[in-house]
């Protein structure tokens, strides 16, 4: 992980640990290019944590944003979701 990519995640720990209690709701943005298994995987990413999933295509048709809300128990757990899912090609956390 580069340098800025990390400095990210100590700033992002930082405000949800400041302005959430937790454990919280806590709801994840992603864009990805409109393609079946790339969605698929986002999805499989939070298998079995009871997570609320909603995906909206763009006008084109050639993105997909997905949102995903989920009971998350720290800003640990919900940083490591974000470093899991960035292994997806062309996905973009919002």
């Amino acid at each position: 992980m580069d340098k800025k990519t990390e400095e990210f995640y100590i700033r992002l720990k930082d405000e949800l640990t400041n302005t959430s209690l937790w454990p919280t709701e806590y709801l994840y943005k992603f864009i990805v290019p409109s393609e079946p298994h790339k969605i698929a995987e986002i999805e499989g990413a939070f298998n079995g944590m009871g997570a609320v999933i909603s995906t909206t295509q763009s006008k084109t048709g050639k993105y997909t944003s997905v949102s995903v809300s989920v009971h998350m128990k720290n800003p640990d757990a919900v940083i490591e979701k974000y470093k899991e899912v960035s292994n997806i090609e062309g996905i973009i956390s919002l």
